[in-house]
């Protein structure tokens, strides 16, 4: 059972990181982020987070809220 915990640790970190290194921030994060933060603001879905995010990328609009 230790091992299977492990391994599940292991691949959410796996993941995490190639997310962030193709620019993608951890969507749990920004959750967390916006309801501390942005209460007001409605939590988008996922493929919304996704999609908002690589606009944010690629067309050099992004930025930081705070």
């Amino acid at each position: 059972m230790m091992m299977k915990a492990r391994w599940h640790a292991f691949r959410k970190w796996a993941v995490q990181t190639a997310r962030l290194c193709c620019g993608v921030p951890d969507y749990d994060v920004y959750v967390k982020h916006l309801r501390e933060h942005h209460p007001e603001r409605k939590v988008p879905s996922y493929p919304e987070f996704f999609r908002e995010r690589q606009i944010a990328r690629y067309k050099g609009t992004g930025g930081r809220c705070c």
